[in-house]
């Protein structure tokens, strides 16, 4: 049985996407020696922030957008075996648009 989390007021739930395993070089890096992504997909988020007035101001990121965030943002969650992120909107520094997926860079460059 599969478990969903709704994160509250203005959580944001993120999946971190894996770069690929080798540099430009060829070079292989080791699991051990690489770096955690700071990019991800939101998998889900929380209704909004409460103002003074109790108006809910809604987040700017939605489930689905792919986004960039700080090295050491969020808090590391296991759900149903699987690493998720969850963090405050305030600490996502940008949505990315037009990116392409880490396994399609590699198809459009045909350079002799």
């Amino acid at each position: 049985m599969a478990t969903k989390l709704t994160p509250l007021h203005d959580r944001v739930l993120v999946r971190r996407i894996e770069e690929g395993e080798t540099v430009r070089g060829g070079i292989i890096i080791p699991d051990t020696a690489k770096e955690k992504p700071q990019e991800g997909e939101v998998i889900a988020v929380g209704k909004g922030k409460s103002n003074e007035e109790g108006k809910v101001r809604p987040l700017d990121v939605k489930a689905g957008d792919r986004i960039l965030f700080g090295k050491y943002s969020g808090t590391e969650i296991k759900i149903d075996g699987e690493e998720l992120l969850i963090m405050r909107e305030e600490e996502v520094l940008g949505i990315l648009s037009g990116a392409a997926k880490p396994a399609e860079k590699h198809a459009t460059s045909s350079r002799r």
